[in-house]
């Protein structure tokens, strides 16, 4: 069970947000906030988000990737409770477990705010969307900390410490940008900015989130739970 929870989950979820993404993609009609009448999903024109909607910008039904898009988004939540099995695989370093406990909470609510943006597309809900998207990934940043300190304590490979720390460095720099830019409405320079570093954060967390598994995995195997 412990290896399903804290490996196999990890592992799906975010292969099948990635797989989701590009269908999403594929299928999405076309149109941004600036331009209605662009042919299909921009990479440098098309926040994430927009895959979500129930129409797309274009004013055309959007069901296909509405449908596939959030349900990825949902899936989020799976990554949360793994991570509260997560600490009794520090369980032979008290200090380490508790930090763990401490961090799998806040990263139990980040991702129960990733799974929140899912939960409502931005043009049926978008006080609620916004709320869920920008306080995501504040959420995972104090877990981030948390869990960089558990890992250099542990016994795992400091390969995995190196990518914890890369993934808190992006992710924090990501809300400080959040906190500082201007909204995406202002210009068209400003939109594609935002939504070219929206999409290299999220999949720099999907990337180092996966591989983090195999720190779990080589833990799982020293304490002899898998």
């Amino acid at each position: 069970m412990y290896k399903f929870w804290t490996v196999d989950v990890i592992r799906f979820v975010t292969i099948f947000f990635t797989i989701s993404v590009f269908i999403s993609m594929f299928f999405y009609p076309g149109g941004n906030i600036h331009d209605p009448l662009q042919e299909g999903y921009s990479i440098s024109h098309n926040f994430l988000s927009d895959l979500g909607g129930y129409k797309s910008h274009s004013g055309l039904p959007n069901l296909t990737s509405f449908l596939i898009f959030n349900f990825s988004m949902t899936l989020f939540i799976l990554i949360g409770v793994s991570f509260l099995f997560i600490p009794k695989l520090f369980k032979d370093d008290i200090l380490s477990l508790i930090i763990s406990i401490i961090g799998s909470v806040f990263i139990f609510f980040g991702a129960f705010f990733f799974a929140g943006v899912g939960l409502t597309p931005y043009d049926l809900y978008l006080d609620e969307h916004i709320f869920f998207a920008l306080n995501a990934f504040r959420l995972l940043v104090p877990g981030l900390v948390l869990y960089f300190f558990v890992l250099m304590r542990s016994n795992v490979s400091k390969k995995y410490s190196i990518m914890i720390f890369i993934l808190l460095f992006f992710t924090l720099s990501y809300v400080v940008y959040q906190i500082v830019s201007d909204s995406p409405l202002t210009s068209i320079e400003q939109m594609v900015e935002q939504a070219i570093i929206q999409k290299i954060i999220t999949f720099i967390n999907i990337i180092c989130m996966f591989f983090l598994s195999f720190a779990f995995s080589e833990k799982l195997k020293a304490i002899k739970l898998i």
